[in-house]
C-alpha cells in the first residue's frame, strides 16, 4: 500500500520552533500563551473542510474498513492480467486517499490541543485502523513481485492505464530483496501500532504533560517559558543573565526527565534496528536511505564535508561575540541580533510582503500563495496545549494545512515563508501528479521551502534602505545556513552514532547520550562557543 507515508504527518517538516508574535504585544505582555477561544477564527484551521463533523469522519472510517475487505478479496488475482493489476491499484489509490483523510483529521484536531483525551482517543482509533490496513495489505507487495518484471513490461505496453504505476513498481523491484513474503510482511504489520508508541509517549511528555517554568526577569516581569516565549526572549532580551536564566530553566525541564527521554530514544533505536534486520539491511542507515534510493555515500560525504568545513561557522561565532561585546559566548547568545535593530512583523501586514516576494515565480504562484493565506489553511498563533514548532501537512484532494506558532519576530516571518514553500510544493504536486506519485521524498522536500525563504530575503533586502535592518537580514541568512546545514548535519551524525550503539548491542542511557552530544559539540563547534554541562541534554 502507499499510505504509510502519512506516518510523517508533516510532509517535509522543518522542526524549527517557529517563533511568533502578531498578537505579539499582547502575548508578551501576558507572558503566557492564549487559550484557543481567545484567538479569532481567521487565524485558525477550518478543519470542517475535511469533515463537517465527527459523525462524517466515523462514516468514512467505516467505508475505509469496508474497502480494506474489498482489497483483501483481490489476493491471488494480480498475476492473471493487466486489468486485474490496474483494478487493484485503483482501489489501492482510493484506500490511500481515504486513509490519509481519516488520519489527518484527528491528527490536526489533536495538534490544536494535545491535552484533549477525547480527540486523542479518536486519533488512536485512526492508528488502530491503520495497523489493520497494514495487515490486510501485507500480501500486495509480495504478489506484485511474483508477477515478474518481464511480464510487467509487456503489460505496460498493452495497458496504458498502468502508466502512472510504473515508477512505484520499478521502485518495488529495486528493493525486492528487502521485501518479505506474505507471512513476514503480515508479521511485521502486527507491530506497527506498537512501533509508534515511543514517539506518542514523547509527544505526551513534551506537550501534554510538560510543565514549563515561570521565571522572573531582571525587569521584574514574570514569563512562562513556552517554546515560543523562550525563543522570543533569546532573540530580544539584551540582558545575558536573563537569557541564561531562561535557558537554564527551559532545558532544566528536559534534564529533570533525562532518563525517561533516554528510554524512549533507546526504544526508537531498537525498533529501527529490528526492522532493518528484518528487512535484511546491514545498518539502520542503509534502511533509512534506501527508501528514497539515496546511496550511503551521499550521507557520508555530507557529514565529512560539514565537519571539515566548520571553521567559517566557528569564526562567525567569534565575530558575533566581538560585535555583541560579550566576555564569553554561549548557546543562549546565538539568537540575539548583532545590531540594535528590532522589528515586529504584524501577521496581517506580513502576508502581502510574502506574496510580493515570490513574484519571480509568476502570477499563478502568487495567486496560490494568496489563497493559502486567506484563512482556514494556517493555524497561526500559539495557544495552550497546541503542538509546538511549524509544519505543513498535506491532505490529497484538499489542500495543505499549515501549523505555526507565530510571534512576529524576524525568525517567525522567515518561518512563514519556509512553511508556505512546503504548502506550495504540496499544492503543485497534487495538481500535476496522480495520487500514487504525488508524495515527494524528504530528500527533496526542503528545496521549495528554502527557495521561498531566499526569495523573501531578496525582497526584504531590496526594499530596505536601513543599514541595520540589512545587517539583521544578512544575519538571518547566515543563521539559516547554520541551522539547515551545520546543525542538521550534526543531528544526523548524532542519530547514526546512537543507532550504531543499538546495532552493536551497547546500552543507550541518558549519561551516554550526553557524552556523545558533548563530544560532537567539540567536533563541530570547537571552542567558539563556551561549553556548559547542560548542553549535553540538547538531544532530548
Amino acid at each position: 500500500m502507499t499510505s504509510p507515508h502519512k506516518r510523517t504527518p508533516i510532509l517535509a517538516v522543518l522542526i524549527c520552533f517557529a517563533l511568533s508574535l502578531a498578537l505579539s504585544t499582547t502575548l508578551l505582555a501576558q507572558g503566557k500563551p492564549k487559550t484557543r477561544a481567545e484567538i479569532p477564527a481567521k487565524y485558525k484551521w477550518n478543519l470542517a473542510e475535511i469533515y463537517p463533523s465527527w459523525q462524517a469522519w466515523e462514516a468514512d472510517m467505516a467505508l475505509l474498513d469496508k474497502k480494506m475487505d474489498e482489497f483483501a478479496a483481490l489476493q491471488g488475482t494480480l498475476t492473471k492480467s493487466s486489468a486485474n493489476l490496474l483494478k487493484a491499484y485503483k482501489l489501492n489509490d482510493e484506500i490511500g486517499m481515504l486513509d490519509i483523510k481519516t488520519y489527518r483529521y484527528p491528527q490536526l484536531m489533536r495538534d490544536t490541543d494535545l491535552r484533549d483525551n477525547d480527540i486523542s482517543a479518536r486519533f488512536q482509533q485512526s492508528n488502530i485502523l491503520e495497523a489493520k490496513l497494514g495487515t490486510a495489505t501485507a500480501w500486495f507487495s509480495p504478489e506484485l513481485l511474483s508477477i515478474g518484471w518481464d511480464k510487467l513490461q509487456k503489460w505496460f505496453a498493452e495497458n496504458s492505464g498502468l502508466a502512472p504505476y510504473r515508477f512505484p513498481l520499478e521502485d518495488l523491484y529495486r528493493r525486492q530483496k528487502h521485501v518479505l513474503d506474505e507471512k513476514g510482511e503480515r508479521l511485521l504489520s502486527y507491530f506497527s501500532t506498537f512501533s509508534s508508541t515511543p514517539s506518542t509517549c514523547y509527544d505526551e511528555l513534551t506537550t501534554s504533560d510538560i510543565k514549563f517554568p515561570t521565571v522572573t526577569l531582571s525587569d521584574g516581569k514574570e514569563v512562562t517559558l513556552s517554546p515560543e516565549q523562550y525563543y522570543v526572549i533569546l532573540e530580544r532580551n539584551k540582558n545575558q543573565k536573563d537569557r541564561r536564566l531562561c535557558w537554564e530553566n527551559m532545558y532544566g525541564v528536559y534534564n529533570a526527565n533525562a532518563n525517561t527521554y533516554a528510554a524512549l530514544y533507546n526504544s526508537v533505536c531498537q525498533k529501527d534496528w529490528a526492522y532493518a534486520q528484518a528487512r535484511n539491511y546491514p545498518t539502520t542507515l542503509d534502511a533509512a536511505l534506501d527508501v528514497n534510493n539515496v546511496p550511503t555515500a551521499v550521507y557520508e560525504n555530507l557529514i565529512n564535508s560539514v565537519k571539515s568545513g566548520s571553521a567559517p561557522l566557528q569564526r562567525y561565532y567569534q565575530l558575533r561575540k566581538k560585535a555583541l561585546k560579550l566576555d564569553s559566548y554561549h548557546l543562549y547568545d546565538g539568537s540575539l541580533p548583532v545590531v540594535d535593530f528590532e522589528r515586529s512583523y504584524d501577521y496581517d501586514s506580513l502576508l502581502p510582503m510574502l506574496v510580493q516576494s515570490v513574484a519571480p515565480l509568476g502570477k499563478d504562484y502568487q495567486d496560490m500563495y494568496k489563497r493559502a493565506t486567506s484563512g482556514g489553511w494556517v493555524d497561526v498563533f500559539e495557544s495552550e496545549g497546541k503542538a509546538s514548532g511549524a509544519y505543513s501537512a498535506g491532505v490529497y484532494g484538499f489542500h495543505p494545512f499549515m501549523l505555526i506558532n507565530y510571534s512576529g519576530t524576524q525568525e517567525a516571518a522567515f518561518t512563514m515563508a519556509h512553511e508556505l514553500g512546503h504548502c506550495m510544493h504540496s499544492m503543485l504536486s497534487q495538481k500535476y501528479q496522480p495520487y500514487i506519485t504525488s508524495q515527494y521524498t524528504i530528500f527533496v522536500a526542503e528545496v521549495a521551502s528554502t527557495l521561498n525563504e531566499a526569495l523573501f530575503l531578496d525582497y526584504m533586502l531590496e526594499h530596505s534602505k536601513d543599514p541595520k535592518e540589512r545587517i539583521r537580514l544578512l544575519e538571518q541568512a547566515i543563521d539559516n545556513i547554520d541551522g539547515t546545514y551545520y546543525t542538521q548535519a550534526m543531528f544526523a551524525d548524532f542519530e547514526r552514532r546512537v543507532h550504531g550503539l543499538a546495532e552493536q548491542g551497547q546500552p543507550i542511557t541518558a549519561d551516554g547520550l550526553k557524552e556523545i552530544y558533548k563530544q560532537m559539540w567539540a567536533e563541530y563547534f570547537g571552542t567558539s562557543v563556551e561549553f556548559e554541562d547542560l548542553y549535553g541534554i540538547l538531544w532530548s
